[in-house]
């Protein structure tokens, strides 16, 4: 790794953090993830109890709660702690509950959600803050099906200082229609979001940088020629993808919610189960426009 790179990896393995009174934080790695326990999603939690989940999100950025016993209200009143719920695309033109998006997958399917690296719907103009998954079925074999997730802040950061300075002064467009076409190979009878954001954005809370595109969302860079927007956006996709010290695994169990801040990480599922079933719903909080 160049110097940049292995000083932003230092930044973060030995920042000072207060000790947390009300829950346990066990880290899945030193840069990304976090296993939470002694909380009970489905209970009302206690102002003070709900701040360190909150500043555990924050330092984080993807926190794992295990053996929760959730019904469709519960999953959703946990969410509407953190903001209005999101309605998915998806979800709306299916009939039910609009604000808690179906994932299934099983020996009928013929793609599942979510294979590539991406953040949830970045087409839309105030895109997702963060997404709650809460799988109640996962693979019979006791394992598979496991998701990666990926710190956009450290992205950005393992960047040369002239690639950072030049990627801040580019805006990337973002179009809901890519997972369609391109992912699954169709295109429904339906008009999605096309918006513009920043190439780096500011984290809203802790004012940190954040590397913002990505393979599922963004088509092109518009400042640059088309096939200069290719080969940058292809240098970036790879960047992310191919730095296994950016990332962490989430190996998942039935009853368990994984909360993840979609302003600053990535995420890819790994469909290596089939024929077997993994099913499940996500609730996301609506966040704010991107901001430079």
């Amino acid at each position: 790794m160049h110097r940049e790179a292995l000083q932003a990896i230092e930044a973060i393995v030995t920042a000072d953090r207060e000790p947390y009174e009300t829950i346990q934080v066990r880290p899945l790695t030193p840069v990304i993830g976090a296993e939470v326990e002694g909380v009970d999603l489905a209970g009302d939690l206690s102002n003070r109890q709900f701040a360190e989940v909150r500043r555990a999100f924050l330092e984080h950025h993807v926190l794992v709660f295990r053996d929760q016993r959730l019904g469709a209200e519960d999953h959703k009143r946990f969410g509407r702690r953190f903001g209005r719920l999101h309605v998915h695309p998806l979800q709306a033109m299916r009939e039910g509950d609009k604000e808690r998006l179906e994932i299934k997958a099983s020996k009928d399917s013929k793609f599942v959600a979510g294979e590539g690296w991406h953040s949830d719907v970045t087409c839309d103009a105030e895109p997702p803050m963060g997404s709650m998954l809460y799988l109640e079925t996962t693979p019979n074999i006791g394992f598979g099906g496991d998701t990666l997730f990926a710190n956009m802040h450290l992205a950005y950061e393992m960047l040369s200082a002239p690639m950072r300075a030049f990627l801040e002064t580019l805006s990337a467009v973002h179009d809901g229609a890519i997972p369609w076409v391109q992912g699954y190979g169709y295109r429904p009878n339906q008009e999605f979001q096309v918006n513009e954001h920043p190439v780096v954005v500011r984290h809203p809370e802790t004012g940190r940088k954040v590397l913002y595109v990505n393979r599922g969302f963004t088509s092109h860079i518009p400042q640059l020629a088309r096939f200069e927007s290719a080969a940058l956006l292809e240098m970036l996709y790879r960047h992310i993808e191919t730095q296994p010290a950016l990332a962490c695994r989430v190996r998942w169990t039935p009853n368990t919610l994984v909360f993840w801040d979609n302003r600053c990480t990535q995420h890819q599922a790994i469909w290596d189960y089939y024929p077997l079933d993994r099913a499940g719903h996500r609730v996301s909080i609506v966040g704010e426009r991107p901001a430079a």
